[in-house]
């Protein structure tokens, strides 16, 4: 049997190692605990409420722009709450509210592509008071891996559309049919384009060696010399221009003539302004109604007179218009020439002077 002694020593031992393992408890709960603040330190609960848990459990990290505040208590469903029907309620250390407010906002994310899914509190545009316990917080939306999954089901399927259609058009151009295919697998195309590739390599050689005029413009300096004489003429011409030489020089530096024509529109307006003052003939004939009135009248007789005349009336009518009064005027201008005529053959028959004496 053992001794006394031996039964206090083990009895020592045991109650050493329940010590140690009390402590060893005492300090994992501290560090468990200390994402809160410790464990006798003071923790508020912050409500926040999502459409979607996106497999958020019980303990996980709740976080403040990165930083672990605490864990999630408690996650519900609350059929008929607007908006979001999932309650989750974080609880987070009281040192850490001079960091948070009540416009903070609540996001569920996700701890890379298949990593837990936890709370991020952030309170970059935030600027109300702090929260009060079991203070709602508001909910910020982020796209979930299901949601990024979703949005990309589409690119996939346009993916998987254009390498069908990648596809068919490698199967129709292996197969010769359209232009691209003939090209590919067609030997005559193929023999067209060398020739043509051996044509164009002629012809190059043809305009390096300065056949041709394609040829001459690009190997003969002649063309170079002539239009290098030309812009050297352009260039004196424009040189004399500047200077004022010749008409068109004195068009563009002589100032004589911007001066005259300036004179003349003066002139102009002046005159323009006077007719349209009334001043001058011209002027009442634009502004004096009684010289239109008068000119009106003028016209008028000068119409009836015109119309009597084409009637016949009158002298002057009767000069224009009766035949009778012309065929004497002709017959009588006809036996003058004829005196006239005679006079001249035998003037002492016609031409008598008789003196008398008294």
């Amino acid at each position: 049997m053992p001794s006394q002694k031996e039964l206090r020593w083990s009895q020592l031992k045991v109650g050493i190692l329940t010590l140690c393992a009390l402590a060893a408890l005492t300090a994992i709960i501290f560090i468990l605990s200390g994402t809160t603040g410790g464990l006798f330190t003071r923790k508020i609960n912050l409500r926040a409420y999502f459409e979607n848990a996106n497999g958020l459990t019980v303990g996980a990290p709740v976080t403040l722009d990165g930083v672990t505040i605490g864990n999630v208590i408690h996650i519900r469903i609350l059929p008929h709450h607007e908006p979001g029907a999932v309650e989750v309620v974080a609880r987070v250390g009281s040192k850490f509210l001079p960091a948070l407010h009540t416009d903070s906002t609540a996001a569920i994310h996700q701890a890379g592509v298949l990593g837990d899914s936890f709370i991020d509190i952030s309170s970059v545009h935030a600027t109300g008071p702090e929260p009060s316990d079991n203070a709602i917080l508001p909910v910020s939306a982020v796209p979930s891996i299901q949601d990024v999954i979703g949005s990309s089901q589409a690119s996939i399927e346009t993916i998987n559309e254009v390498v069908h259609k990648v596809s068919t058009l490698m199967d129709t151009l292996n197969s010769g049919k359209g232009t691209v295919g003939m090209l590919l697998n067609d030997p005559t195309m193929a023999k067209k384009i060398a020739r043509t590739v051996d044509q164009l390599q002629t012809l190059t050689e043809d305009i390096a060696s300065g056949k041709g005029s394609v040829g001459k413009l690009v190997t003969d300096d002649e063309l170079y010399n002539r239009a290098n004489s030309t812009i050297g003429k352009l260039n004196d011409i424009a040189t004399r221009l500047d200077n004022g030489e010749g008409s068109a020089g004195k068009l563009l530096k002589d100032d004589t003539l911007y001066k005259n024509l300036n004179s003349a529109i003066a002139n102009t307006n002046e005159l323009l302004s006077g007719i349209n003052s009334g001043k001058g003939s011209l002027g009442k004939l634009a502004r004096d109604p009684a010289l239109a009135n008068k000119l009106e009248e003028t016209m008028t007789h000068l119409n009836t007179l015109l119309k009597g005349i084409n009637e016949g009336k009158g002298t002057l009518g009767q000069i224009a218009q009766n035949p009778v009064l012309y065929d004497n005027l002709s017959k009588t201008l006809n036996d003058t020439g004829q005196l006239i005529t005679a006079i001249r053959k035998d003037p002492k028959t016609y031409l008598t002077v008789h003196v008398k004496v008294f």
